[in-house]
């Protein structure tokens, strides 16, 4: 009841965020990350050394770089690598190549060199001027098939549909366009490589595309419902493929955590405890899931950012963290967290808070231009 009560609220009270429309482009995220800064490179690392195991690479959405972010006790970025406008999701395969999704293509970047080798143009149109903002046209959620030879990126078009766009990483060109939901706010794709799922948030579903035929099909993911619209808080953001069986795991407001599963369109809800509004997610080889919760929608109602490591059996550790943050990685050892502190919205902050998921223990290292997404090479 109390987050039916908070959808009509959001829609006549919070304008910004995740509760505005495409539309507003006086929003408080459009403000905060207005005028664009670069980001200084460093001379600690030269170009003509290898990028160590371990690094960290964020997208700096506040400016038109990717970091590289060396996570050590008094370390942090030591080299920048233009990629292109407003950069938000990254990925990168096993041959070392991050893909990043930015405002004005997806740039293709060595992360051995540090070199941007490629913009590959968006095919979709309708995608606006070049712009900042959590509403800004071009690429957003992306991700890799499993055997590495496509790319696959969620494209936003403003007051629109969005698109899910398929690159050849041999020939580094689009190959296909799908229609989606709006917004696509996070990319999937199931360990067989035959299913993308595109998260979309302002529709209230996720979209599967085949692609093997290219159909696809949406699956509406709202357990609170759709009432609000585009100004609900209370909608999809970034989801999980379960390693045990394929399922999607999105969850909501530290309440809820939807299991759908993909094949079927049906879905089911598991009960979750950090009561706060959530973004990013990830999830290791064992199911553990990691789940960033941003802060309350309703500050008399609601807790404070965290970080919720949710075990495969559904026990929950809550990590309280000092401030908004977005997205998040875990090391390979599985023993480190690392929540970027870009955030979608206003109130982010340019650094990186390093977790130690036995201990609970948190420290915050500086990182980047408002980043957002995060990967360890």
């Amino acid at each position: 009841m109390r987050r039916a009560v908070l959808a009509a609220i959001a829609v006549a009270v919070l304008a910004t965020g995740c509760g505005a429309t495409q539309g507003d482009t006086n929003s408080s995220s459009d403000k905060a990350s207005s005028p664009v800064k670069k980001v200084p490179e460093t001379p600690e690392t030269p170009k003509s050394a290898k990028t160590p195991d371990g690094t960290l690479l964020v997208a700096d959405f506040g400016s038109d770089t990717v970091s590289f972010v060396d996570p050590a006790p008094g370390k942090g970025v030591f080299d920048s690598v233009k990629v292109g406008h407003a950069p938000y999701g990254l990925v990168v395969g096993d041959d070392g190549r991050a893909w990043v999704a930015t405002a004005e293509g997806v740039a293709v970047v060595d992360t051995d060199s540090r070199e941007r080798e490629a913009l590959i143009p968006y095919g979709t149109e309708g995608l606006g001027p070049v712009t900042d903002g959590e509403y800004r046209g071009g690429g957003m959620g992306i991700a890799l098939a499993p055997d590495g030879e496509h790319a696959y990126v969620g494209v936003n078009v403003p007051d629109g549909d969005g698109a899910l766009e398929t690159i050849d990483t041999r020939t580094e060109k689009v190959t296909g366009t799908a229609s989606v939901g709006r917004r696509p706010f996070d990319v999937d794709v199931s360990r067989d490589g035959r299913q993308v799922y595109a998260t979309d948030h302002d529709s209230f579903d996720v979209t599967v595309l085949d692609t093997r035929g290219g159909d696809t099909r949406r699956i509406e993911v709202a357990p609170y419902g759709t009432e609000g619209g585009l100004g609900s808080w209370l909608k999809p953001h970034y989801a999980a493929v379960r390693p045990s069986d394929g399922k999607l795991l999105l969850p909501f407001e530290g309440e809820k955590l939807v299991v759908v599963d993909p094949d079927t369109g049906r879905s089911t809800v598991e009960r979750m405890t950090a009561n706060t509004h959530q973004h990013g997610v990830t999830i290791t080889p064992d199911g553990t899931l990691l789940a960033v919760g941003t802060g309350p929608i309703d500050p008399s109602e609601d807790e404070g950012p965290s970080l919720t490591v949710r075990a495969p059996g559904g026990k929950e550790k809550v990590v309280p963290l000092d401030g908004p943050h977005e997205d998040v990685a875990v090391s390979d050892d599985g023993r480190t967290a690392y929540v970027t502190g870009g955030f979608t919205r206003d109130g982010y902050w340019n650094g990186i808070t390093v977790v130690d998921i036995d201990s609970g223990d948190t420290r915050r290292l500086a990182a980047g231009e408002r980043p957002l997404g995060i990967a360890v090479l």
